[in-house]
């Protein structure tokens, strides 16, 4: 044995796990997890607790330029639409060519999603209704697409690859509820004038479709001028993202979604989750569980999303209006559901506009993480305990063979650009 062999097998020993760390669907789920647990420790029972806070709060001197004044707010701005956009890329190419493409299966995670918001909501105004707290029905009603798709992502091949593509529509047509939702009922004024510069946006990238231009790079340009008309009409930004993602051509889009793949898992999710639960939990807990702000966000996010979830997707496809994912049952679709039930950041930025008082926004907050962490939990076991059957592992065998489709007809159309 040589020196050089000697060297390559510590160095291997080293290496490949972390190689096969990141080549494994679950490892940005574990990841996300791993910063938000470290970043409420850190928040709450370290010396590091103020510093740490106050640092995603921290004014930037950038206000001159109307954009992010503070590492939260470019987190969950700039680099969630990126986010988004990536989500948004998979979406087209399942709605294009692949599980989402016939009209019954793209309505399922439509209808699913509307029941999801809904029941939530239904359930936070019985338990609000006559008080000053009912202006929070909002709240429960989005899911949290990077959290939800994290703790799915950790039970791997238990759950059908058509079922996390449903939870991810599901999510992304939450999140535009919950966008429209806030517009409408919680933003005090929308700027017209910058919303007509992100439809002049939109308009542009379809114009340049119709003319074909080889460098996808210069789609940068009229993405930009989307994110930035977006994030100053008073709409959340990270819609830009969702836009672009489903505006662009889908052969430009495979070599894009290459280069965020990593970037996306490994520093952007990590930094949303570092940044969304550096949150000060208070020091007692009691008065906090007896608000009707706490039963009606905790049981509509628990109890008010899996219901609606799984009611309106049951009904929908025993009528026939909507198809059910390949390979899926019920039972896995009510554990989907209940992965529904993490709102966290879109909840937690509704709460922020729905109650002024900082008593009530903690409450809110405490009620969301408590909630969330309920339903991946409850999400999580009861998924886990399935038994996943050879529907599953043939699903996985047509999904290999699907995305080498995909590979051919994005080379075909490549070439034909």
């Amino acid at each position: 044995m040589n020196q050089a062999t000697t060297i390559k097998k510590p160095i291997h020993f080293i290496l490949n796990p972390l190689r096969n760390f990141f080549n494994d669907s679950r490892a940005g789920g574990v990841l996300l997890i791993l910063c938000t647990i470290a970043s409420l420790i850190i928040s709450n029972i370290t010396s590091l607790q103020n510093n740490y806070v106050e640092f995603w709060h921290k004014t930037l001197p950038v206000s001159y330029l109307n954009i992010p004044q503070d590492p939260l707010t470019w987190i969950n701005d700039v680099f969630m639409a990126l986010f988004f956009f990536f989500v948004g890329l998979e979406i087209k190419r399942e709605l294009t060519v692949g599980e989402l493409s016939s009209v019954k299966k793209s309505l399922l995670p439509i209808l699913a999603a509307l029941g999801g918001m809904i029941c939530p909501a239904i359930i936070f105004w019985l338990f609000n209704v006559g008080t000053t707290f009912k202006h929070g029905w909002g709240i429960p009603m989005a899911t949290d697409i990077a959290f939800s798709l994290a703790v799915l992502s950790l039970l791997g091949k238990k759950v059908p690859v058509q079922l996390k593509i449903f939870l991810a529509a599901l999510a992304i047509i939450d999140d535009l509820g919950a966008v429209i939702t806030i517009a409408i009922f919680y933003s005090s004024s929308l700027n017209l004038m910058y919303l007509g510069g992100a439809l002049l946006s939109f308009l542009a990238v379809l114009g340049m479709n119709k003319l074909k231009p080889k460098a996808t790079i210069l789609y940068l340009i009229p993405a930009l001028f989307m994110w930035y008309s977006l994030f100053n009409s008073g709409v959340h930004a990270t819609i830009a993202g969702v836009v672009m993602a489903f505006s662009m051509p889908l052969e430009k889009l495979a070599k894009v979604e290459h280069l965020l793949h990593k970037p996306v898992n490994f520093i952007i999710m990590p930094l949303f989750a570092l940044a969304n639960t550096a949150i000060v939990l208070p020091s007692s807990f009691g008065g906090i569980y007896t608000s009707t702000i706490s039963f009606g966000v905790i049981c509509g996010l628990i109890i008010g999303k899996p219901i609606g979830i799984f009611l309106f997707s049951f009904i929908s496809s025993k009528l026939g209006i909507a198809t059910m994912p390949s390979y899926s049952t019920y039972k896995q679709l009510l554990g989907v559901g209940m992965l529904g039930g993490i709102g966290f950041t879109m909840s937690i930025f509704t709460s922020s506009l729905a109650y002024e008082q900082p008593e009530l926004l903690v409450i809110s907050k405490v009620a969301i993480i408590t909630g969330s962490i309920g339903s991946s939990v409850l999400g999580f076991l009861y998924l886990s305990r399935l038994k996943p059957g050879s529907a599953v592992k043939r699903s996985a065998v047509d999904y290999q063979s699907y995305l080498e489709k995909i590979k051919r007809i994005e080379q075909q159309s490549i070439a034909m650009a």
